[in-house]
C-alpha cells in the first residue's frame, strides 16, 4: 500500500510541475503561506504585463495591490490557476490582463476564441466570489505584434460589449491610449522588445486604471 501511494504521490507531483507556469504558481503558493496577502485587497492577475509591473503598488498609493501576473499567460492559464491564486484570495476587486498571448500563439486564435475563454474565466470568478467587482484592462497595441491589431480591436470591443450589460464589471481602455495621433502606435513607452512597456507605458496605464479601482 505504502508504494503504491508513493507512485501515485510522484504521479501528481510530476504533473503539476509539467503544467504550464506550476513554478511560479508553486512560489505564489508558498509566499502566501508564509506572508498571507491582506483581506480586501485588490488582484492583479494575468500575463508578463502585470508580471513585470514589479512595483505597481507605487503607481497606485493608498490601495493594498496583490499582483499576481506570471509568465507569459494566456486566458487558459488563468482558468487552470483560478483556485489556486484568484479565488482563495477573496479580493475586494480583481484586475485582469490577458488576450494578446492567446492571439499571438497561433493565427487560428481568432478574436472570438478570446472573448469566450474571458468568458469562461469571467463566469468563473462570478461563480466562486458573487458579486465581485472585474475590471479587464483591454488588450494593449505593441509593435511587435502591430499585425495582430485587427484581431485586438475585435477582441477588446467584444469583451467590453459583454461587460457592459454586467453588472460590477468594467473595461479599461488603454489601447487607444497607447496610439499617437495618427493612429500608429507609440514606441517610446516600450522596451527593447517592443512588446512590454517601460515607466511611461506603465504611466498611461496608472492614470487609465485609477478612476475604475475599489476604494
Amino acid at each position: 500500500m505504502k508504494s503504491f501511494l508513493l507512485v501515485c504521490s510522484l504521479f501528481l507531483t510530476s504533473h503539476l510541475l509539467a503544467q504550464p507556469f506550476a513554478d511560479e504558481i508553486g512560489q505564489f503558493k508558498k509566499e502566501d503561506a508564509l506572508h498571507p496577502p491582506p483581506a480586501n485587497s485588490i488582484l492583479f492577475v494575468g500575463s508578463s504585463s502585470f508580471r513585470k509591473w514589479t512595483d505597481v503598488s507605487n503607481y497606485f498609493p493608498g490601495y493594498t495591490i496583490i499582483n499576481r501576473g506570471f509568465g507569459g499567460s494566456s486566458f487558459p492559464d488563468l482558468i487552470r490557476y483560478a483556485n489556486d491564486i484568484i479565488v482563495p484570495y477573496h479580493p475586494k476587486q480583481v484586475v485582469i490582463y490577458c488576450g494578446d498571448n492567446d492571439l499571438a500563439a497561433s493565427d487560428s486564435v481568432s478574436a472570438d476564441t478570446v472573448f469566450e475563454r474571458f468568458r469562461v474565466l469571467f463566469e468563473m470568478i462570478r461563480t466562486s466570489l458573487p458579486g465581485e467587482n472585474i475590471v479587464y484592462v483591454s488588450i494593449k497595441p505593441s509593435p511587435s505584434r502591430a499585425r495582430l491589431r485587427e484581431k485586438m480591436e475585435k477582441a477588446n470591443l467584444l469583451i467590453q460589449t459583454y461587460l457592459s450589460i454586467n453588472s460590477h464589471a468594467s473595461f479599461v481602455d488603454v489601447y487607444h491610449k497607447m496610439l499617437n495621433p495618427d493612429g500608429s502606435i507609440m514606441t517610446d513607452i516600450f522596451l527593447e522588445d517592443s512588446l512590454h512597456m517601460n515607466a511611461k507605458g506603465y504611466t498611461i496605464w496608472q492614470k487609465a486604471i485609477t478612476p475604475y479601482l475599489s476604494k
